[in-house]
């Protein structure tokens, strides 16, 4: 099975780095999925929920500030202005 490798940054800090088989942003045009197999993408975030659903464990919430992601070949890169971690997401932190 197809995989997305995921890695999210805020401006002063790592985030969250690891496989998954969703992600789920809001963009400044509407609400986006991105599943394995994506077209290149490169988009503004709005402020709100990002959702990840990794390859193991439970759903990972992290919330935003707005920020940029961009999808290439399977691979989901997130810079946020400002981002924190749901509390029940710690699997995959540096």
């Amino acid at each position: 099975m197809a995989e997305l490798e995921v890695e999210i940054v805020a401006a002063d800090h790592f985030v969250w780095s690891g496989a998954a088989k969703m992600v789920k942003a809001r963009t400044s045009d509407g609400e986006i999925g991105i599943l394995p197999g994506h077209a290149p993408l490169l988009a503004i975030m709005a402020a709100g929920e990002l959702a990840i659903q990794p390859v193991s464990g439970d759903r990972i919430a992290v919330v935003v500030d707005g920020g940029f992601f961009s999808v290439d070949n399977d691979r989901v890169v997130i810079v946020a202005d400002n981002a924190k971690l749901g509390e029940a997401a710690t699997a995959g932190t540096r």
